[in-house]
């Protein structure tokens, strides 16, 4: 049945989108389409507007899809802003020091804590306003 599930975020620059990915949170560069082309980059296009790329770091793929691409991909987003209610929860190991490290270069929207479900945990904001979730088990 199910076999993976990879989010397909809308964004205002790819570019930038990956650079905060890369440069922020250490993902690594997969893939990349640029803007008036039909052919996939597996190296940084240098220079060409993006419309599409793809991150990864571990088990974790995203992509990103600018907002016109993705409006002529999927025509039910023309019109739709960039955002949504959904917030995207990462599993991670060193959550303490992760924190330290992050709470200085993005936007900390929930300080970190340690819930009743076990799980420490903090959330930010992305360069496109979405909210990732960072976590890691406490010991039991």
């Amino acid at each position: 049945m199910f076999k993976k599930l990879t989010p397909n975020m809308m964004v205002k620059d790819v570019r930038e989108t990956i650079a905060f990915y890369q440069e922020v949170l250490g993902f690594e560069f997969v893939m990349a389409v640029p803007k008036d082309g039909q052919e996939v980059s597996m190296e940084m296009p240098q220079e060409k507007p993006l419309a599409y790329a793809m991150l990864k770091s571990g088990n974790v793929e995203i992509m990103f899809q600018a907002k016109e691409s993705l409006s002529e991909d999927i025509p039910s987003f023309q019109g739709v802003e960039i955002g949504a209610s959904v917030s995207f929860y990462f599993e991670i190991d060193d959550i303490d020091a992760f924190y330290e490290d992050m709470r200085e270069k993005v936007e900390v929207v929930k300080t970190i804590r340690t819930t009743w479900y076990g799980m420490r945990e903090f959330y930010i904001r992305d360069c496109n306003g979405y909210v990732l979730g960072f976590s890691q088990q406490t010991p039991s």
